[in-house]
């Protein structure tokens, strides 16, 4: 990072790593990471879905929804997966965060201290994270399609051929567990290797797994859409076929390795013939 943002941000950074030590000052560690780490997963999934939510009462928007046909984000709908999402999260997500404190200290993470790391580090140690949980994901993913894997299990996922935000963990425990693994070994492993890793920095990559996951279910293709303008990106337009046709596009975060070992060529064929639809209309259109 230039000496010249390092300015910029350096004062924003001082205050975040008072009010930082600030929590932890004379308390149990293990139970404010807790709270923080909990009370951060409510705040920003359920946060991240209101502006898909919006989206769903604002007529103006629905032009930009990619399945016109199937409506499955009825109040209904969205009600049903809150309750079972929250359900879900205190059920089964909150006693995996009461472990997570013990096993970080245990990898050497450091989790009360400051000053933070460099943001050039959290930087770099977040898309590594991006990377790992990547590709952990797409062959998890795309293990939990077969046989009893999916009957059993990756099934209760599916139930919602039309995703949207809320459904993006809305998952049997067990594959809350088992791609959860992709989630935190990033960091964990990491942690293990290199004893070089803040609790800060593992926050903010959740946070952005959690922004990636809420995003991709939404059901939205905008022209603000990360994909959009990152062209490699998953992103809503890529995992909402999956969603559609129960099959291809594996992964969460990056395209290239459904692209590497050819699980996008029904993807690929069903966006080339969409395309000729839309030349074939406008020709008509013309003559």
């Amino acid at each position: 990072m230039s000496t010249a943002a390092a300015d910029f941000f350096s004062p924003w950074m001082t205050s975040l790593e008072s009010q930082w030590a600030s929590l932890f000052e004379g308390r149990n560690e293990a139970l404010v990471t807790l709270l923080l780490m909990f009370i951060s997963h409510e705040v920003i999934y359920f946060g991240r879905c209101i502006p898909y939510w919006i989206a769903d009462i604002m007529p103006s928007m629905q032009k930009y929804k990619i399945q016109q046909k199937t409506i499955q984000n009825t109040s209904q709908n969205q009600w049903k997966v809150f309750r079972y999402v929250l359900m879900s999260h205190f059920l089964f997500e909150l006693p995996m965060i009461v472990g997570f404190h013990p096993v970080a200290v245990y990898f050497g993470m450091a989790i009360s201290n400051v000053p933070f790391p460099s943001l050039s580090k959290m930087i770099l140690q977040t898309f590594l994270f991006f990377v790992f949980e990547d590709f952990f994901h797409y062959w998890a993913h795309r293990a939990l399609h077969y046989g009893a894997f999916y009957k059993h299990i990756h099934k209760w996922h599916h139930e919602w051929s039309a995703p949207f935000g809320l459904t993006a963990e809305y998952a049997h425990p067990i594959e809350v567990l088992v791609l959860g693994m992709g989630t935190i070994g990033g960091p964990l492993l990491w942690c293990y290797f290199t004893h070089d890793l803040h609790l800060i920095t593992t926050m903010v990559w959740m946070t952005l797994r959690l922004f990636q996951a809420v995003e991709a279910h939404s059901g939205y293709d905008f022209p603000w859409s990360t994909h959009n303008w990152l062209p490699f990106w998953s992103g809503s337009e890529h995992h909402d076929y999956h969603h559609m046709a129960f099959t291809n596009n594996f992964s969460t975060s990056f395209r290239w390795w459904d692209h590497i070992f050819g699980t996008n060529k029904k993807y690929l064929a069903y966006k080339q013939r969409q395309k000729q639809e839309r030349s074939d209309k406008i020709a008509k259109k013309t003559l």
